[in-house]
C-alpha cells in the first residue's frame, strides 16, 4: 500500500509557486489535490461579483447601523440630561468637584461608605 504524500499542504503555504508546480509534476496525490483548489477557487471567483455588488444588500445594512447610531446618541443624549437635572453630573464633571455617594443620595457611614442596615 502506497502512503500518500502530505506536503502539499506545507509547500502551498510555505514555498513559492515554482516549487509548488515542481512537485505537482512528479506527484499524483498532490497533483489531485491542487486540481480540487483550483476548482473551488474557481467557484468562488465565479459566485464573488453576486456578493460584492449586492448593492441592496449594503443599503439595508447602512440604513441599519445609521439608525443604530441615531438611537445611541438619543437614548444617551436624553439620559444625560435626566442625570444632569437630578444630580448635577454634568457641573460635578465640569468644574472638577468630586462626586461622593452622599451626592447621590446614599445613607453613609462615618467612613464614607455606603450605609447598610443589619437586620
Amino acid at each position: 500500500m502506497k502512503k500518500k504524500c502530505d506536503k502539499y499542504e506545507s509547500l502551498f503555504i510555505f514555498s513559492d509557486e515554482k516549487t509548488l508546480k515542481e512537485h505537482i509534476e512528479y506527484c499524483d496525490d498532490c497533483k489531485k489535490e491542487y486540481e480540487t483548489m483550483e476548482k473551488v477557487s474557481q467557484l468562488i471567483q465565479e459566485v464573488k461579483p453576486h456578493y460584492k455588488n449586492n448593492s441592496r444588500y449594503n443599503y439595508k445594512y447602512q440604513v441599519l447601523q445609521a439608525a443604530c447610531l441615531l438611537f445611541l446618541f438619543v437614548v444617551s443624549g436624553v439620559s444625560m440630561n435626566i442625570l444632569d437635572m437630578r444630580y448635577g453630573l454634568l457641573d460635578t464633571v465640569k468644574y472638577g468637584r468630586q462626586l461622593t455617594v452622599t451626592d447621590l443620595g446614599f445613607p453613609t457611614d462615618d467612613y464614607g461608605l455606603i450605609q447598610v442596615d443589619d437586620e
